[in-house]
């Protein structure tokens, strides 16, 4: 079978088309712009197309096509495939067929998705149940992919939650990491994020088993009103937080609570705390997720972390956790806001995370865009400017992108830490750090 995929270097949709790849389906795939992940496809034998879309990228011989959630119907690629008839099916309908053929384990949350589904997918590796693994970052276990093949009966998926797609998808065993505020061009609000995780979990059958995180008080408000599922919670007040504490090399309590997370599937699948423990010792963190490294640049040795958090609660618990990793030295962080309806849904959040954050120095660049969603009546309303503004400290500033790396150059010395967060082209800037 031919698979075209309308925006193919996506993280997820991607993954998915490694899968049918290893399958031994012929695919192609078009993007807006190159990048690693597209280049990495090409290098594997995938025919790509980057730059606008074009209804001539869906050949004669085309037999479906899969599309990225960002797609919209005035795409020329999207419309070429419906005038023909092609089978046509969204990354989550996709994703939610192999759902019903395999044990599905499902990560889902606001937070911690990415992370907790590369443990469990790590953990169920190293016990040697052989996962099939689908996540939205690449981990480096697994060759450096956003993707593992196996051939056992195990599906390990990372079940994202903006526009509901995870209702798509139909596991045996859903963990639930977080629900917070986010999303709310979709959502509009807690209630419809709350309603939307329910949903959810219905999707579970009779037998199937819901993990939540025991910590977070907007989980803990839904749980008495879903369905009577088998359940195993899990807490940093357990006694296992402790001793993963000492175990993790990945740092932060929010990190430990995603361990405690892997350990609850482990011992559901029987997995010996000794595997458990060992595989998540092993576990070296993800791309773009407390990602470390050590450069040389501009005669100084610095310690670089490239995060790909975006929400208010994901930029606090990062930098709380590079300063206690870093007690004694000082930490830049350069962050880029994602999208302007988060940034003005949360803009009261942000504030308080930037007020409070406990770093040297931070440099926020402008409001990411993401193409398709652009919404030009917010950007009268909300800004970086604003948001440096509100904050009103001596040590956050506002820089065009284009400018951070020069006067990081001028003011950053020898021995530093420096942050680049947000989920939008800043990596742009990991990149021409790591590869100047």
């Amino acid at each position: 079978m031919k698979i075209h995929f309308i925006g193919i270097g996506g993280i997820g949709v991607s993954a998915l088309a490694k899968y049918y790849l290893e399958k031994g389906h012929k695919i192609t795939g078009s993007d807006l712009t190159s990048s690693e992940i597209t280049k990495e496809l090409k290098d594997r034998g995938v025919k790509i197309f980057i730059g606008p879309h074009n209804s001539k990228n869906i050949q004669k011989n085309i037999d479906s096509v899969i599309y990225s959630p960002a797609v919209q119907s005035i795409n020329p690629e999207f419309g070429e495939a419906k005038k023909r008839n092609i089978k046509m099916q969204s990354y989550p309908e996709a994703l939610g067929e192999l759902t019903k053929n395999h044990y599905t384990i499902a990560i889902t949350g606001t937070h911690g998705k990415s992370t907790t589904t590369c443990m469990v997918g790590l953990l169920l590796d190293k016990a040697g149940l052989d996962p099939t693994v689908i996540v939205g970052t690449k981990l480096k276990e697994f060759g450096n992919s956003n993707y593992r093949g196996g051939k056992s009966q195990y599906l390990v998926i990372e079940a994202c939650e903006h526009f509901e797609s995870f209702l798509n998808y139909w596991p045996k065993i859903i963990v639930l990491t977080s629900i917070e505020e986010d999303h709310l061009d979709y959502y509009k609000n807690l209630n419809n994020v709350l309603r939307g995780f329910k949903r959810f979990i219905s999707n579970l059958p009779k037998d199937g088993i819901l993990v939540p995180n025991n910590d977070d008080n907007n989980i803990r408000k839904i749980l008495n009103s879903l369905p009577k599922f088998e359940t195993h919670k899990y807490s940093l007040k357990q006694p296992e937080a402790k001793k993963l504490k000492r175990y993790l090399n990945v740092p932060g309590e929010h990190n430990i609570s995603n361990a405690l997370a892997a350990l609850k599937i482990a011992k559901i699948l029987k997995i010996t705390d000794d595997i458990s423990f060992k595989a998540l010792s092993e576990y070296k963190g993800s791309w773009r997720r407390f990602d470390e490294k050590t450069i040389k640049i501009w005669d100084k040795d610095l310690k670089l972390i490239s995060d790909y958090g975006h929400h208010p609660t994901e930029v606090r618990v990062t930098l709380k956790a590079t300063r206690e990793k870093y007690l004694n030295k000082k930490i830049w962080c350069v962050f880029q806001p994602h999208q302007y309806q988060r940034t003005y849904y949360l803009f009261k959040n942000f504030i308080k995370v930037f007020k409070e954050a406990p770093i040297d120095n931070l440099i926020i660049t402008d409001i990411y865009d993401v193409a398709g969603r652009e919404t030009p009546e917010l950007k009268k309303k909300v800004s970086s400017e604003k948001l440096v503004k509100e904050t009103n400290k001596k040590n956050v500033i506002y820089l065009q992108k284009e400018k951070v790396l020069d006067y990081l150059k001028e003011n950053m010395k020898d021995g530093e830490v420096l942050i680049i967060m947000g989920a939008g082209d800043i990596y742009d800037l990991t990149l021409n750090l790591t590869h100047p």
